[in-house]
């Protein structure tokens, strides 16, 4: 498992500025990082993406700042290595789909919608030397992205979960799942996936620690035949969920 030489999957702050020196512009005067300061998240995460899991990352000045731990504890939970796997969304970092390539020994082809975003995936893919195959989705989810035909041992997403648009770090494509719970986008993927598994083949959906969210995906995907196991794992001081759905 990556891990810091104290046996830790984190990076200290220290050894982050060694790798970045323009860190110390955001340290206070006890050498903490302002995370307020979104260029400093940027410059933290793209140190642990190099000093952890031996990546190199460029971020979108708008998008998400993915941070590389939190994945990479959603892929442990259901790649065992070497499977056909599908990323729907990869985002501007295409940070899961080189980690299952590079981590997991996957053959790893992954779609994104929003064009900026693709050419950012696509630079981060070429300048990590990763055989990554990228699609850009043009709107759609799975149906009418993918050939017909394929088919993947996993699907994986960290998809859209708020009903509507909200104020703060997501873009609207990457925040809005729409519905009730904003389980809209989720549940169009699952229904999808049918088609594109193997047999014994999975979905995982990286998910917040909302519960009706999680209990109506849950509930949708057992009407859909999915044997459906729910792992709650911890980030900082956050839970997240990797919703898991065999067929």
């Amino acid at each position: 498992m990556p891990a810091w030489k104290d046996g830790k999957l984190g990076l200290p702050v220290k050894e982050a500025v060694k790798l970045f020196p323009e860190l110390n512009d955001y340290l206070d005067g006890r050498r903490r990082l302002d995370f307020s300061n979104r260029e400093a998240r940027i410059l933290y995460n793209k140190a642990i993406a190099k000093a952890l899991f031996g990546l190199e990352i460029e971020y979108h000045p708008h998008g998400l700042v993915t941070t590389p731990v939190s994945r990479y504890l959603f892929l442990k939970t259901f790649l065992r290595g070497g499977e056909r796997v599908l990323e729907i969304g990869t985002g501007h970092t295409a940070m899961m789909a080189l980690m299952a390539e590079r981590l997991f020994n996957c053959d790893v082809t992954a779609t994104e919608l929003d064009e900026e975003f693709f050419e950012y995936a696509r630079r981060n893919i070429e300048r990590n030397g990763a055989g990554v195959k990228l699609i850009r989705s043009n709107g759609g989810i799975i149906r009418g992205v993918i050939p017909e035909g394929e088919r993947f041992d996993v699907i994986f997403s960290a998809p859209p979960y708020y009903e509507r648009p909200t104020r703060g770090v997501l873009t609207e494509r990457e925040g809005v799942g729409g519905g009730e719970h904003g389980e809209a986008f989720s549940v169009r993927l699952i229904e999808e996936a049918l088609d594109h598994l193997k047999p014994g083949g999975r979905v995982a959906l990286f998910l917040p620690d909302k519960k009706p969210l999680i209990k109506a995906m849950e509930e949708k995907g057992k009407e859909l035949g999915y044997s459906v196991r729910d792992v709650k794992f911890k980030v900082g001081t956050r839970w997240r969920h990797s919703l898991i759905m065999k067929k």
